[in-house]
C-alpha cells in the first residue's frame, strides 16, 4: 500500500481548462432543445414580475462588441431576477426599417426608382429579416437567454398597427402638425433627420465678415454706415432676409482712419475686429443700445433691389464674431425663429441633393452647396464690402449613417408638437430611478431644450405617415381614419398602404367636406424611426400579455437619452401621461485600446465572435462584468487575456471544491451550524455577508461591484486563507471525521451559493459546476438565489476572526522574513513563539480553533508580550513573534515537523496523529509497510 492511499486526495471530473469555444456552444444547444429557457418561465408563474424592455438593435450587419455588452449586461439582469423571486420574461427586438437597409440594396444594384414601391419595399423586408436571423444566432452564442423563436420586430403587422395607433393619439390631443421649419436634412440621404440620427464633428469653415449698407436708418444710423455682419456659412447669404443684434448690447459707430464708410459693430469687440481688420486710428462716433437698431434696413450684397431688416434676437453672442449675425429663417433654428417673429418669408434656395437652385441667383445655380461659399466670397470681394475671412473651427452635424455633413433646411415636414406637452414630460422624468443619478438631469434637458419632432421621411421603407389629403391640400387626420389603417396594418401589414389608392384605404363610406366629390389623396412620406422604436411601449409592452407597461428597466448606451430613451418618453406621455419606464439604466460606449472610436476603416475593431473562438463567451461575459459600463470601456485583447486569467482562477477554486466535496451527501454529511468549528462557522458568515452584497449589487446593476467582491472572496477568503489551510483537515483526518465533515459541509454550501450567484454571469460554467453537485434542479438557471441566513454569533464571530486575522498578518510577514534569512524553506518547518497581551490571549481561548493548524506551523507556543526576547519581532499591535525551526522529524504523511514521528512503532515514518487515523482507518496496514516510506 502506499501512503496517498491513505489520504483523502480530492477526485472530479470537472476539468481543470474549460474548453469554451467547442463546449459553450454545445451546451446550449442542450438549453435549447431542452427549453431551459421555458422552464424558467413556468417555474416563476404567479411570482411578481420585472420586465427589462429591449431597445432594438438596427438590423443590419454583424454584433461588435457594444452589442455584446448591452445585451449581456441585460442577461445578467434578467437571469438574477428569474433566480430571486421575480417572473422576468426576455423578449428581444428589432429595428428594421429605415435609411441603411435601403442604402444596403442600393450598393447591391437595385435602383429604387426603376421598381416598384411595394417591390423594393419586399426586397427590404427580406433583406432585414436576414440580418435578424444572423444577428440572433450572435446573440444566442454570447449565452444569452430569452424568447428567441418570437422577438418583436419594428416590420411586424401588429407592430406597425400599434404605431400608427401612437400617431392618433398624438393627433387626438393636437399635437401632429405640419409646418414649414428648419430641420436636419441629410443631402446624401435626400431625407430629413432627426437630432438622434445626427453626430457632430469638427469641421474648419469659411468665416467671412462683410458689410451691409444701410438704405433705412431709422433716425439712428446714417446711410453711408455699414452694419458688420458675420457668417460661417457664406453659401447662405442668397437666402439672406436680415441681421440680428441682441437688444441689450452696446453698438458702436466708428470710422476707421482713411475710410469714408461708419461701421456698426458689438463695443466689446471693437479692439478684437479692428485687428483683424486692420483698422488703425479707430474713432467712435456713437454708442447705442442694440434695441435701438430694431427694423433697421439694410441692402443684400448680392441684391441691391432687396432689404434685410435688422431684428432682435436672444441668440447673438460675444464670444466670436462681431455681435451682429447674419440671418437666413430658412436654414437655421435661431435664425427661422426670430424670422417668424418679424414676419419674414422663408428662402430656401437648396434642392434635396445639397445644389443650390435659381432662387439663390445666376451665379449660385447648379452650384454645390459647398461650393457656393468660394462664388459667395468672390461677390462679396466684387462688391468691396469683405472686411476679413479666415477659417474657423468649430463643431459640426453630420449624417451618422452615411458620414456626411448635414445642412439645416426649410422643408414642409410633419412635426409632433413637444412644446405643447413638455411640462407633462419633464414631470414624467421625476417618477423615475437613473442609473447613474446623473442620466436624470442630462434627459431632462435634452427635453428641455428640444424642438419639435420632426416625424416625416422622405423614403419610403418605414410605416407610412396614416394622413389622407382632401381635394383642397386639406391634410385629414381622425380618430375614424386612424384606427381603421391600424386594422388594415394589422392584417395586411404596412405595404397595403402603397398598394392601394387612398379611398381603398379609407372607411367604407368615408367622406369629408374637404373632398365634396370624394377623391382622396395620401401621404407619401414615411414616419421616423424613432417613432418606431419610440412606439414600442404599445408594440411589445401593451401588446404582450406576458409583458407589463411601463417596463421596470430601459437598458441602453448614454447616447440614447437623446435617442430611444427620449423618443419612448415622449409617446408614452402622449399616448398614456406617464414615462414607459420604472428605471433607466445608461452605459458608455466601447472604445479600443487607446480610447479610441471604434471603427472598421481605422481597423481598431474586435468583433465578438474573434474572442468567442480563441476563448470562449464566458470570457466576455465576465469581461463585460469587470468594467465600469456607466462610462465608456476600453477593449483591447489583451483586457480579455487578463479576464482569461480571472476565470482561470474562479474555475479552479470551484475545481478544488468539487474534488474535496465528491465524497460528501449533503443529505448524510452535512453538519449543523452550531456544530462546526470555529473557523468553518467564520467563513460561512463570510460567504453569507458575499450573498447578502452580492444580491444587493445586482438589484443596483453594480456588475463591477460583483465581480470585485467575488475575486475577492476567491482569492483572499478561500485560495489565501481558507483553501491553504484546509489540506491539512480534508486530506489528512479521517474521510467521515467530524473535523472533515464540517469543512466539507462549508466547501459545499460554498460551492453551490457560489456558482448560483455566478449563473447570471457564467452560466456555461455554472451549468458544467451544477452536474458535479447534488441539488434537486436539472440545471443551476432552474435553482433559486440562495438566502441570506442569520446567525445569532455571527457579529461576535466576526469580530473575533477580524482581530485574528490581523495577528495572522503579523505571523505571515515574520515567516516570510524567516524565509528570506534561509531560516525556513516552508511555514511546516518552522516553530512559532507568540507573544501576545492579554487582549489577545482571551481572544485565543474564545476562537477555541487549532491556531497552530491554521498558520500551518509545526510548532506553536504562546506567551505573554511581556516576556518577549529582544530577538522576537514587535510588530506594536499586542503581539511580538519569534521563529526558530521545528524540532523533529517530518512526518510522511501529513508533511508537518513532530517530535512525536515514529512513536508508534507500526507506523515508524508518521506522526502520533497519522498513525492514530491510519490504525483506526487501515487496520490491515499495522504489519505491512508502506511502499512510498521516504528513508
Amino acid at each position: 500500500m502506499r501512503v496517498k492511499e491513505t489520504l483523502n486526495l480530492g477526485k472530479t471530473k470537472f476539468k481543470m481548462r474549460g474548453n469554451l469555444p467547442v463546449k459553450e456552444g454545445n451546451r446550449e444547444k442542450a438549453w435549447e432543445e431542452n427549453g431551459v429557457y421555458q422552464l424558467r418561465q413556468k417555474i416563476n408563474e404567479g411570482k411578481p414580475t420585472f420586465v427589462l424592455h429591449d431597445g432594438p438593435p438596427y438590423a443590419n450587419g454583424d454584433i461588435h462588441m457594444g452589442h455584446a455588452l448591452n445585451k449581456i449586461s441585460k442577461d445578467f439582469i434578467v437571469r438574477f431576477k428569474s433566480m430571486n423571486g421575480f417572473r422576468a420574461p426576455y423578449v428581444p427586438g428589432w429595428d428594421t426599417h429605415g435609411l441603411p437597409i435601403e442604402q444596403k440594396l442600393t450598393q447591391q444594384g437595385y435602383d429604387r426608382k426603376k421598381m416598384s414601391t411595394t417591390e423594393f419595399r419586399k426586397l427590404c423586408r427580406q433583406y432585414a429579416l436576414e440580418q435578424v436571423d444572423r444577428q440572433r444566432e450572435e446573440f444566442k452564442r454570447l449565452g444569452v437567454a430569452g424568447d428567441w423563436d418570437n422577438p418583436y420586430l419594428t416590420l411586424n403587422p401588429e407592430f406597425e398597427a400599434q404605431e400608427v395607433r401612437v400617431f392618433g393619439a398624438f393627433a387626438k390631443r393636437g399635437l401632429i402638425f405640419k409646418g414649414k421649419k428648419p430641420v436636419f436634412w441629410s443631402w446624401s440621404s435626400e431625407s430629413a433627420m432627426a437630432e438622434a440620427e445626427v453626430e457632430y464633428h469638427d469641421v474648419t469653415s469659411p468665416s467671412a465678415f462683410y458689410g451691409e449698407r444701410v438704405v433705412d436708418g431709422k433716425g439712428v444710423l446714417d446711410t453711408d454706415t455699414y452694419l458688420v455682419v458675420w457668417t460661417t456659412t457664406p453659401w447662405t447669404i442668397p437666402a439672406s432676409e436680415g441681421i440680428t443684434v441682441d437688444a441689450t448690447f452696446d453698438y458702436a459707430v466708428v470710422q476707421p482712419a482713411g475710410e469714408t464708410r461708419k461701421f456698426v459693430v458689438a463695443a466689446e469687440l471693437l479692439a478684437d475686429v479692428s485687428e483683424k481688420f486692420g483698422w488703425e486710428d479707430v474713432t467712435t462716433l456713437k454708442t447705442v443700445k442694440g434695441e435701438a437698431l430694431d427694423r433697421v434696413l439694410t441692402q443684400h450684397p448680392f441684391y441691391p433691389e432687396r432689404k434685410l431688416v435688422t431684428m432682435l434676437g436672444d441668440f447673438v453672442t460675444l464670444d466670436a464674431g462681431t455681435g451682429l449675425v447674419h440671418t437666413a429663417p430658412g436654414f437655421g433654428e435661431d435664425d427661422f425663429r426670430v424670422g417668424q417673429q418679424y414676419g419674414l418669408d422663408i428662402l430656401v434656395p437648396v434642392d434635396d441633393k445639397g445644389y443650390l437652385t435659381a432662387e439663390a441667383g445666376p451665379d449660385f445655380e447648379g452650384v454645390f452647396y459647398e461650393d457656393g461659399n468660394q462664388i459667395a466670397l468672390d461677390k462679396l470681394k466684387e462688391a468691396g464690402v469683405l472686411l476679413d475671412y479666415m477659417p474657423y473651427e468649430h463643431s459640426y452635424p453630420f449624417d451618422w449613417r452615411t458620414k456626411k455633413p448635414v445642412i439645416f433646411r426649410a422643408t414642409p415636414q410633419w412635426f409632433a408638437s413637444v412644446d405643447k406637452i413638455r411640462d407633462e414630460i419633464l414631470a414624467a422624468i421625476d417618477d423615475v430611478t437613473f442609473f447613474p443619478d446623473w442620466g436624470k438631469k442630462r434627459l431632462h434637458n435634452m427635453i428641455a431644450d428640444r424642438g419639435d419632432w420632426v416625424i416625416s421621411r422622405q423614403r419610403v421603407w418605414g410605416v407610412p405617415l396614416p394622413i389622407f389629403y382632401g381635394e383642397d391640400g386639406e391634410a385629414i387626420i381622425t380618430e375614424e381614419t386612424t384606427e381603421h389603417v391600424a386594422q388594415l396594418f394589422e392584417k395586411y401589414g404596412s405595404d397595403i398602404w402603397f398598394d392601394r389608392d387612398a379611398k381603398d384605404l379609407l372607411p367604407d363610406g368615408f367622406t369629408s367636406p374637404h373632398s365634396p366629390n370624394g377623391q382622396f389623396t395620401k401621404e407619401t412620406d414615411i414616419m421616423d424611426v424613432w417613432f418606431d422604436s419610440g412606439s414600442s411601449h404599445q408594440g411589445v409592452l401593451v401588446e404582450r400579455p406576458d409583458l407589463t407597461y411601463p417596463a421596470d428597466l430601459y437598458l441602453e448606451g448614454s447616447d440614447q437619452y437623446r435617442g430611444w430613451f427620449n423618443s419612448s418618453l415622449i409617446t408614452s406621455v402622449a399616448v398614456s401621461g406617464h414615462a414607459p419606464y420604472k428605471q433607466v439604466l445608461s452605459q458608455g460606449f466601447t472604445l479600443d485600446g487607446q480610447g479610441h472610436k471604434m471603427s472598421k476603416s481605422l481597423g481598431n475593431t474586435i468583433a465578438p465572435a474573434e474572442i468567442i473562438k480563441q476563448m470562449g463567451a464566458e470570457i466576455i461575459r465576465l469581461w463585460v462584468a469587470s468594467v465600469d459600463s456607466s462610462a465608456d470601456v476600453r477593449v483591447s485583447v489583451d483586457a480579455f487575456t487578463k479576464i482569461s486569467d480571472a476565470y482561470k482562477k474562479i474555475r479552479n477554486t470551484m475545481r478544488y471544491m468539487l474534488a474535496n466535496t465528491s465524497d460528501f451527501d449533503p443529505e448524510t454529511d452535512a453538519v449543523a451550524y452550531d456544530q462546526l468549528a470555529s473557523a468553518d462557522q467564520y467563513m460561512l458568515v463570510q460567504f453569507n455577508n458575499l450573498v447578502k452584497d452580492v444580491k444587493a449589487k445586482y438589484d443596483t446593476y453594480d456588475f463591477l461591484g460583483i465581480y470585485k467582491q467575488v475575486m475577492n472572496f476567491v482569492i483572499s477568503d478561500l485560495s489565501a486563507f481558507y483553501l491553504d489551510f484546509a489540506k491539512d483537515i480534508l486530506y489528512i483526518d479521517a474521510e467521515a471525521s467530524a473535523s472533515r465533515r464540517s469543512m466539507q459541509t462549508v466547501l459545499y454550501t460554498v460551492a453551490v451559493g457560489l456558482t448560483k450567484l455566478l449563473t447570471p454571469i457564467l452560466p456555461h460554467t455554472a451549468e458544467e459546476i451544477w452536474e458535479f453537485l447534488k441539488e434537486p434542479e436539472d440545471y443551476a438557471q432552474l435553482a433559486e438565489m440562495p438566502v441570506v441566513q442569520s446567525y445569532d454569533n455571527q457579529a461576535e464571530l466576526l469580530e473575533n476572526w477580524g482581530r485574528f486575522m490581523a495577528l495572522r498578518s503579523d505571523v505571515l510577514k515574520a515567516l516570510e522574513e524567516a524565509r528570506d534569512a534561509k531560516l525556513i524553506g516552508k511555514a511546516s518547518e518552522a516553530k512559532l513563539d507568540l507573544y501576545v497581551d492579554d487582549q489577545y490571549q482571551t481572544l485565543l481561548k474564545a476562537l477555541d480553533t487549532n491556531v497552530s493548524q491554521i498558520l500551518m506551523v509545526s510548532g506553536l507556543t504562546f506567551s505573554s508580550l511581556t516576556s518577549a526576547p529582544d530577538n522576537a519581532e514587535n510588530f506594536d499591535d499586542g503581539v511580538a513573534v519569534l521563529v526558530s525551526q521545528a524540532d523533529g522529524d517530518v512526518c510522511d504523511r501529513c508533511r508537518m515537523t513532530r517530535e512525536d514521528v515514529g512513536s508508534d512503532p507500526s507506523y515508524p515514518h508518521f506522526c502520533a496523529r497519522c498513525a492514530k487515523i491510519v490504525r483506526e482507518n487501515f487496520p490491515e496496514t499495522v504489519d505491512s509497510t508502506f511502499e512510498d516510506y521516504e528513508n
